[in-house]
């Protein structure tokens, strides 16, 4: 059954979008004709080189060397994109700006909103290249930030960037451990930090934090402290640190220029979320962040000149490297610090207001929580220059597709996107000439070759089955950092089907060239051969008032098709008893089906997550499987540490042992 379209484009929309001027250009140039998005998007992914060629030319790419040809080696892994060329990504974001226009608006639980001008962006970048320039950084090194969302963040990677040196950051909340898995990989010569960050009302000195990380990571020469809870932070505790202000005067008078670069010359590197093991180290190319960031913040979002993109982000996730390329267009980005929830679910309303957001991102996490609190973000708020909601992070359900339009109103357009780390990008999401089905994503993204396939490789329509890229795209890995033969990455993403690429989500790709996810495909729970995701299941569980979160897992227990607990967060000041137990399992067999039903249902204080958001699912099975803790995942990769302990103690208990 189709569901029902709760948005529609209008005609002005329509004929206003990039993606419309791109489309009537294509035909101009290339001659290219499509009709419509669908027939658009299969030629982006069959005719793959004539495709991201043109990504090229209507964004104006410019190149101080020509690339000798679009695609060397189709190969997966190993693609080889636009061979030859030398470029840089900050040149692009930094070419003929207005210096009195708005570049970066920015707020946090610290500083009240404030905005930046390309004037004053491009001051305070150049300063910070010109530092590191004079401290001796040179293209191929690396710079870490432990810092949070801040507009410094904001010029210092333009300006590592510029000098064709390798960024990577991490959120000041991010405990010493999980920072040195992370940066201690990539041996880095420079660390940016503050000296610690508010969040929820309260302090956190992180000082103490950093020196460890000084002692940690032998190859720092450099540390330079932001005094953000404090103008003049203590750096005795340091060895060798230097005050922002004062390093980044080093260097006075040096203008901003941009080393020339080989289009896959690391640009930065993310990581994988670490559950286990040292997190993945990934390293994305100059060349193809610029490309796939401009189409798809182009294309996708429909940026445009007075439009005010903000996603809430740190900068330990790849939002806020995406984010960021929100300045390859003529976009103003907004940035926020601090707790989405403080001092209450409205804070992030009251800045959509006050900066004057054209496009609010978030999670759907967040718009469930609101939901669940009865938020109404029109209520005494001003927000008639919203004219789009993003979400991502988790699958948006139909009831928080429900909730967006009753609550925003119906000229709102809702995209909800699906991407990853991986790619720094969405490869299913929003698409600005397209109606917004309930619970559905749009469409595919132009140049992503999403398909889901059977475990025999046969693709399907119609049904939920892995997604999966069979074409390769320019945002994918160049590698992974010190993984020299290639043995991990293949591992990663392409051991399940050689030659393509397993994402690691189940998908459903319908008639209509939507897409539904229904969550990580090494999560799901199986049941007498009845396959289902995790998030359908949520959802059902979560559309009871009483229960706030939720985490299921399915055992394997031998002598039996397998053990499947549920745990539910309860609203404050509520208890798990035998009714509400019912209504719950009731809820479940109605929604899901009757063989997804629990087989118990406990209350826990939290759900285990990561940094990121995310719903820590085959950790806390390995976990109630018998594995230990620290080898089942890292602690510092939690937002709540102690979120875990519940089910560290149900794990050694005689009862839960004996099963």
């Amino acid at each position: 059954m189709t569901p029902p379209v709760l948005w529609t484009p209008s005609a002005e929309r329509i004929e206003r979008a990039a993606l419309t001027t791109y489309t009537r250009w294509l035909a101009d140039a290339h001659r290219v004709e499509t009709s419509g998005y669908h027939d658009l998007w299969r030629w982006s992914v069959t005719e793959l080189e004539e495709f991201w060629e043109s990504i090229w030319q209507r964004f104006d790419v410019r190149a101080s060397a020509p690339y000798e040809r679009v695609l060397g080696s189709r190969a997966m892994p190993g693609a080889e994109w636009f061979p030859g060329a030398k470029l840089n990504y900050a040149e692009h974001v930094f070419r003929e700006r207005d210096p009195t226009t708005v570049a970066v608006l920015h707020a946090s639980e610290l500083r009240p909103l404030a905005q930046t001008s390309w004037g004053e962006l491009h001051e305070a970048t150049r300063r910070v290249a010109a530092a590191l320039r004079a401290a001796g950084i040179v293209h191929g090194d690396r710079v870490v930030a432990y810092m949070p969302n801040v507009v410094e963040a904001v010029a210092a990677f333009h300006a590592c960037a510029s000098l064709g040196a390798t960024w990577s950051s991490c959120s000041p909340d991010f405990g010493v451990r999980s920072v040195v898995d992370r940066f201690a990989q990539i041996e880095p010569r420079v660390l940016l930090t503050v000296d610690g960050y508010r969040y929820g009302g309260r302090d956190h000195d992180r000082l103490d934090v950093v020196r460890s990380l000084q002692d940690a990571m032998p190859t720092l020469e450099r540390t330079v402290v932001l005094g953000y809870l404090d103008p003049e932070p203590e750096l005795g505790r340091l060895r060798g640190a230097s005050r922002w202000e004062d390093f980044f005067s080093e260097g006075d008078g040096d203008p901003l220029s941009f080393a020339q670069v080989p289009f896959d010359h690391p640009l930065w590197v993310l990581y994988s979320s670490g559950t286990t093991g040292l997190p993945k180290a990934i390293v994305h190319g100059h060349g193809g962040v610029l490309l796939e960031l401009s189409k798809l913040l182009h294309l996708h979002v429909d940026l445009q000149r007075d439009d005010r993109l903000f996603w809430f982000t740190t900068t330990g996730w790849m939002m806020w490297n995406f984010l960021n390329g929100g300045l390859l267009t003529d976009a103003s980005i907004v940035l926020y610090d601090g707790n989405p929830g403080y001092p209450g679910l409205g804070a992030l309303w009251d800045l959509a207001e006050q900066a004057g957001i054209t496009c609010f991102g978030t999670s759907a996490s967040y718009i469930a929580a609101c939901m669940k609190d009865g938020i109404d973000p029109r209520e005494g708020r001003d927000l008639s220059r919203l004219g789009a909601v993003g979400s991502t992070g988790s699958p948006l359900s139909p009831e928080g597709f429900d909730w967006v339009y009753d609550r925003l109103g119906r000229d709102v357009w809702l995209f909800s996107t699906s991407g990853g780390t991986d790619v720094c990008t969405a490869f299913v999401g929003g698409v600005p000439t397209l109606p917004v089905h309930r619970g559905e994503l749009q469409a595919r993204a132009l140049g992503a070759k999403v398909e889901a396939w059977r475990s025999d490789g046969t693709p399907v329509v119609g049904e939920v089955g892995e997604l999966v890229i069979t074409e390769p795209m320019p945002s994918m890995p160049i590698r992974l950092w010190g993984d020299e033969d290639g043995t991990r990455y293949r591992a990663s993403y392409f051991d399940t089907f050689p030659g393509v690429w397993r994402h690691g989500d189940w998908i459903e790709i319908t008639e209509r060239g939507t897409a539904i996810i229904t969550g990580r495909s090494d999560a799901t729970i199986n049941r007498g051969g009845i396959r289902m995701g995790t998030a359908e299941i949520y959802r059902a569980v979560l559309s009871l008032d009483e229960v706030v979160d939720a985490l299921v897992v399915d055992l394997p227990r031998e002598g039996t098709p397998g053990f499947m607990p549920l745990f539910v967060v309860l609203r404050d000041g509520l208890a798990l008893d035998d009714e509400l137990v019912g209504r719950i399992r009731a809820r479940i067999r109605e929604d899901c089906s009757p063989r997804h039903v629990p087989d118990e249902v406990r209350a826990v204080p939290a759900v285990p997550r990561t940094l990121s958001g995310k719903v820590l699912e085959v950790p806390v099975k390995r976990i109630l499987s018998g594995e230990r803790a620290d080898r089942a995942l890292s602690r510092d990769s939690l937002a709540d540490p102690d979120a875990l302990r519940p089910f560290e103690e149900l794990a050694a208990s005689p009862e839960w042992r004996n099963g």
